[in-house]
């Protein structure tokens, strides 16, 4: 009996200390959004390790297996998903917009199987308790809603301080990881003639030195490139 429990024992603390691993390895930002692939992968690995802890016929050897395994299946995807820009969109998926210039996108939420009771309480959780106050709303790819509220709304509100209302811009992504991403610059409302003008402004002649650019109606193109050791 007392054998039996120390078994339990030291294939618990195995698995916690493979967990704690497997955590530290993959970083602190896969687990700071948890999307579908990510809460199936936990629920895959918690169901692995209790079967390798209760289960008489499997050892201390099967619980390290299983656990240096699917920790390297999901080391592998996390490291494509970084190292190769297009396959994210199939694998991480991405984010919808739901409410754009202050009007409801009816086929992203049927897209996303989201209905107006959904969307209303997604708002309220951020504080904005009319759509009429949105001016963007986006679903991540984690589940959560990113909300731009419309300049009037925004705090602390213009009104207060006798400001004129200024419609609010999303900005928009034209580089990622060195590669340009050319359905966003109709979104932006520039072409690619304008982009390489200002990133010739800049001293840069190929989008693979640019780790990311950002068009917005304020500083026009934010650019961060790539430092010597790789993107931050």
């Amino acid at each position: 009996m007392l054998m039996e429990y120390g078994l339990i024992a030291i294939e618990l603390v195995i698995g916690f200390v493979a967990l704690f691993l497997y955590t530290k390895i993959l970083g602190k930002a896969h687990f700071s959004k948890l999307t579908p692939f990510d809460f199936v992968s936990a629920l895959t690995l918690g169901e692995l390790l209790g079967n390798a802890i209760y289960d008489k016929h499997i050892h201390v050897g099967h619980v390290l297996f299983a656990t240096t395994l699917w920790g390297l299946l999901i080391w592998t995807i996390v490291w494509m998903t970084q190292k190769w820009n297009r396959i994210r969109k199939p694998l991480e998926g991405e984010p919808t917009i739901i409410i754009r210039k202050g009007k409801l996108e009816y086929d992203a939420m049927k897209r996303c199987k989201l209905d107006l009771n959904e969307l209303q309480t997604m708002l309220r959780q951020q504080q904005y308790f009319s759509m009429e106050w949105v001016e963007y709303a986006i679903l991540e790819t984690n589940g959560a809603l990113s909300v731009m509220p419309k300049s009037k709304y925004g705090n602390p509100d213009r009104y207060e301080f006798g400001l004129p209302d200024r419609t609010a811009v999303l900005p928009v992504s034209l580089i990622l990881d060195g590669e340009l991403i050319r359905d966003n610059l109709k979104e932006a409302g520039v072409d690619e003639a304008w982009l390489q003008e200002q990133l010739k402004k800049q001293g840069i002649a190929k989008y693979t030195d640019v780790f990311f650019a950002e068009w917005n109606d304020i500083d026009s193109l934010y650019v961060a490139l790539y430092t010597k050791r790789g993107p931050a």
